[in-house]
């Protein structure tokens, strides 16, 4: 005998009505998520995935989305089924976090910043539970505990802006899960998180799943990690559900040829240097056999080290935050993010840096381009000290030096146009373009990143995720700059436009010979794309070495734990 039902999607269909008008964002589709079942769905950015948590809980914007068609039918124990579609937002409020949760893809815009996480985490339990402030924050700090947060007492005290990437989204799902929930939704909640609390987190929600019953659906571009937690999977493509069945059965016999694009897509089923197919290589009426297609792209060869030209020479630098001192006058202990580093990067090479969340990844990237300032060492770019500039100084180097931020919400205004705001540089550093020559680079770059013209003039709020992380890549290439610092720049992306991006950075790397610091937590993204990889911990480099020989014989024990870390498909 089955289990119950704890939600049911009966032919769903949604349309937005934007400046640029209506588009169909789901086309009936229809599922259901049984009691202590968790299902995964998969499909390209922009496919319906959010879309779909997002209607669950009403969390659309009523005024640009219609629902044309369908019900969301929502089971409680000994109850009959509600649905959720035509409830008014007092009623649907009841659901929120206590019955059915969600954990949002980025975490930066999903916390408040003007109130500490503890806080937050401890409201939202007072919201759903009859229960005292301090029973509340001591059900926050466990929570904090049990999702691998570094010193929950601390943490407690912190805003969301003095956590890494990866502790926000721990924050983020201790607040979804706090109350218990029938129905967990979690649309990428792994995005930012490196492999090893990746692990935890997915150990986490199999482990509640177990002791409570309940039901997840798991929202996510990586196919490792549907492997790893998933009992059914669902594919979208364009609005529909193109493909469903059991995970095992899913990857090892897939039918559709988006799904097997989807599968063959993923970086670690190459050799470095090989060109990446991407989905249209599927789709493609041209081929009779997409996947002999695959198996056929030709292997590029990898950029070679050129010793003699060093093109960043850091030495012992060092960036410590001082902590202000406690109520009761004591000081805090110094937090060193980057602890003593030193390293060399060569022109045209590609340098993975890889590490925990709050290693000191993100710390040491912003530092390299002056937008953190180092507490001591020398920062060397072809031969010029950074650090001896002050900031009008180095207005001529932005230019060359550009990074590509992890959070692509926050690093977009949202009150410019996308095509505005890609042409913000141009206008900056190449003043003598034409309004028309700017506009027709920003169109190339877009279509570069799988983005159409008629974007130019959408807003970032009206992308997803994962197309506004190609906004800022393309805003990053705009310049065509000789140094990029990758943070986490594909980890919101699905595998098949990463694969289309990493093919980008490779065929732009041979045009321009740019040198690329690529920053990730996806250790199979880094051994594909780079020459060397240095491996972080606690703010300093323990081990270096060539791609192969630390992806396949690393000699530090950490280092080792990540690569064990990894999700890995093995059914396909």
């Amino acid at each position: 005998m089955q289990p119950q039902p704890v939600l049911e999607v009966k032919d769903l269909s949604l349309s937005f009505q934007s400046s640029g008008g209506r588009t169909q964002a789901l086309n009936g589709i229809s599922f259901q998520v049984r009691e202590n079942e968790i299902l995964a769905i998969v499909g390209e950015s922009g496919s319906g995935k959010s879309v779909t948590a997002l209607s669950i809980l009403q969390l659309l914007n009523i005024t640009q989305a219609k629902y044309t068609s369908g019900e969301i039918c929502f089971w409680e124990k000994n109850k009959t089924p509600v649905d959720l579609l035509p409830l008014d937002p007092k009623k649907i409020q009841e659901y929120r976090g206590s019955r059915i949760s969600i954990i949002f893809q980025e975490p930066m815009t999903s916390l408040n910043p003007v109130f500490t996480c503890g806080y937050q985490v401890t409201e939202a339990i007072l919201q759903h539970n009859r229960i005292s402030y301090a029973a509340a924050k001591q059900k926050t700090l466990s929570w904090f505990e049990k999702v691998k947060l570094p010193d929950p007492a601390s943490v407690f005290r912190r805003y969301p802006h003095q956590l890494s990437g990866g502790q926000k989204q721990r924050v983020m799902i201790a607040m979804a899960m706090c109350c218990n929930p029938s129905l967990l939704i979690c649309d990428e909640p792994t995005t930012a998180l490196d492999v090893t609390v990746q692990k935890t987190i997915l150990d986490l929600v199999k482990e509640l799943r177990k002791q409570t019953g309940m039901a997840v659906i798991f929202i996510t571009h990586d196919l490792g990690v549907v492997a790893e937690v998933a009992d059914r999977c669902l594919v979208m493509y364009k609005g529909r559900i193109v493909e469903e069945n059991s995970v095992s059965v899913l990857f090892s016999q897939p039918v559709h040829p988006y799904t097997k694009a989807l599968l063959a897509c993923r970086p670690a089923n190459h050799p470095k240097g090989e060109r990446l197919p991407v989905v249209s290589d599927f789709l493609s009426e041209e081929t009779a056999n997409p996947l002999i297609r695959a198996e056929q792209q030709t292997t590029l060869p990898l950029m070679k080290r050129t010793p003699e030209t060093v093109m960043l020479d850091v030495q012992n630098l060092s960036v410590h935050f001082h902590q202000k001192s406690s109520v009761f006058g004591r000081l805090l202990p110094v937090i060193k993010a980057v602890d003593d580093v030193s390293f060399t990067l060569h022109t045209g090479e590609t340098l993975g840096l890889v590490g925990e969340s709050g290693c000191g990844k993100t710390s040491l990237g912003r530092c390299l381009l002056r937008l953190l300032e180092p507490t001591a060492g020398k920062i060397y770019y072809k031969g010029t000290d950074l650090l001896l500039k002050n900031r009008k100084e180095l207005l001529p180097l932005r230019k060359d030096i550009q990074i590509i931020f992890q959070d692509p919400f926050s690093s977009l205004n949202p009150r410019i146009q996308i095509g505005n705001a890609l042409s913000e540089p141009l206008k900056v550093h190449e003043p003598g373009l034409t309004r028309q020559q700017r506009k027709d680079r920003i169109i190339s770059l877009l279509e570069k990143v799988d983005l159409k013209p008629s974007h130019y003039n959408r807003y970032p709020h009206e992308f997803s995720g994962g197309q506004r992380q190609r906004i800022v890549i393309a805003r990053a290439l705009s310049l065509q700059p000789s140094f990029i610092v990758c943070d986490e720049s594909v980890s919101a992306l699905d595998v098949s436009v990463q694969a289309q991006v990493l093919n980008l950075i490779s065929d732009l790397k041979r045009e321009f010979g740019f040198t690329v610091i690529f920053i990730s937590h996806d250790l199979s993204v880094v051994h594909y794309i780079s020459d060397r990889i240095m491996v972080m911990q606690k703010g300093k480099i323990i081990e270096t070495g060539t791609a192969h020989q630390i992806y396949h014989h690393p000699s530090h024990p950490y280092s080792a734990q990540l690569i064990r870390s990894i999700p890995a498909i093995r059914y396909a």
